[in-house]
């Protein structure tokens, strides 16, 4: 078993029977009383984020979690298609398990999907896509980027916010963590 001191980021604890992923810690050592560790956990299967304290120094059982490459195929009716990049072998994912990751992935993508005992826990995506417009609204004459924005569609059906004076075919990157236009792409 490993201490608290061996937290990271991106670390998978197995506590009270439930998986849970640290999103964020910190090492405390206040001036008086004992250091301590506080983190930001997210269960891994609900997606429900709780912020937990431990002494530090304290035993915690880490989860062996298995992060590979695998390249998006398809949609199988609620179910996703993956393909190990490696060995070729292929994995149906449940749309549950995908979630809003699914609003930026395009055919042929590579993602990282954890695995725990065959099991897939999530799946990771690169920071940013770049995604085409399918449908936005003409922009007006004189509109500028600090003018405001407006609601465009992009190839995956997805809805997001652009600058007004985007038009549709334009290709755009977006971040996969909150769902923001980050810029145009030539």
């Amino acid at each position: 078993m490993a201490t608290t001191n061996d937290i990271k980021n991106g670390s998978v604890l197995n506590l009270e029977g439930n998986l849970w992923n640290v999103i964020e810690f910190q090492h405390v050592k206040p001036g008086k009383g004992g250091a301590f560790v506080r983190t930001k956990l997210r269960n891994v299967r609900t997606s429900k984020v709780v912020d937990k304290t431990f002494n530090a120094g304290t035993k915690v059982d880490f989860a062996t979690v298995d992060r590979r490459d695998y390249q998006y195929l398809y949609q199988d009716g609620a179910d996703f298609v993956f393909m190990d990049t490696a060995d070729y072998d292929q994995l149906t994912v449940p749309g549950e398990t995908v979630g809003d990751a699914a609003n930026f992935m395009l055919e042929s993508m590579t993602v990282q999907i954890a695995l725990h005992e065959g099991e897939v826990l999530y799946i990771e995506l690169p920071p940013s896509v770049v995604l085409e417009i399918t449908y936005t609204e003409p922009g007006l004459q004189g509109d500028r980027s600090s003018a405001g924005t407006k609601p465009a569609t992009v190839e995956t059906g997805y809805e997001i916010q652009v600058p007004l004076f985007l038009e549709t075919g334009t290709r755009v990157k977006v971040d996969t963590r909150t769902g923001d236009y980050l810029g145009r792409v030539n």
